[in-house]
């Protein structure tokens, strides 16, 4: 059994290649809120464990090992933040943060119980995948909600989960995964995008609007 600390550099290293297709050390470093000394002395553990392979100047990489850790982690996070909103009622704001806390002591046997009592469910409350039980992830064919052109419709499937505060503005504008949205407009330079839910228009800053994944429909 890996360490919290392993686990969690582990997984952010995983969310890192998997976001941007790299995991470079000072990104390392925001993902976990230290420095970047601290981040290229646990890389360099990580590299000796067998984790993950680390090169001077291109951060870190992980190995079959590291990733099957971290798709694990991933797994137990995910089935905590569905059973924490849909058994237990909390909100979609806050389950990230308990899910954080819980992920590492969940066992295989509470996992597999976790799993069977949720209907063995594909996505979390922010439509992020839920690993299989035997670690796949499928592959990601969905677009992000800022490339729609005007008049494009789709339906949303991701929403980024790390801040409450955003997670809640997201909710109360009705950008939740299942909601079919429609391209209206996109301001030139960077400015906001205009979507149409359900009749109700709704304008979006283009950073945010970059952070939703959605599906295209007809």
């Amino acid at each position: 059994m890996q360490s919290e600390a392993v686990q969690d550099y582990v997984k952010q290293i995983y969310l890192l290649q998997t976001s941007s297709g790299k995991a470079t050390t000072s990104d390392i470093a925001d993902r976990m809120g230290v420095s970047a000394a601290s981040a290229t002395s646990m890389v360099k553990k990580l590299d000796q464990l067998g984790l993950v392979e680390h090169r001077r100047y291109h951060g870190a990489q992980l190995t079959a090992a590291g990733e099957r850790i971290a798709v694990e982690v991933l797994r137990h996070h995910r089935l905590l933040e569905l059973y924490l909103t849909q058994a237990l009622g909390l909100s979609w704001d806050s389950v990230h943060v308990e899910a954080e806390r819980l992920e590492h002591v969940l066992s295989e046997e509470l996992e597999a119980a976790l799993d069977r009592a949720l209907g063995y469910p594909d996505t979390d409350p922010h439509g992020d995948p839920i690993p299989s039980a035997d670690l796949v992830i499928p592959p990601d064919r969905l677009r992000c909600l800022v490339d729609l052109e005007p008049g494009e419709h789709a339906v949303v499937r991701r929403v980024p989960d790390g801040d409450p505060a955003l997670l809640r503005y997201l909710g109360d504008l009705g950008v939740v995964p299942a909601m079919m949205v429609t391209m209206v407009s996109k301001a030139p330079f960077g400015g906001p995008v205009t979507l149409d839910l359900n009749g109700i228009q709704q304008a979006l800053g283009v950073g945010v609007a970059e952070l939703i994944r959605v599906e295209e429909t007809p």
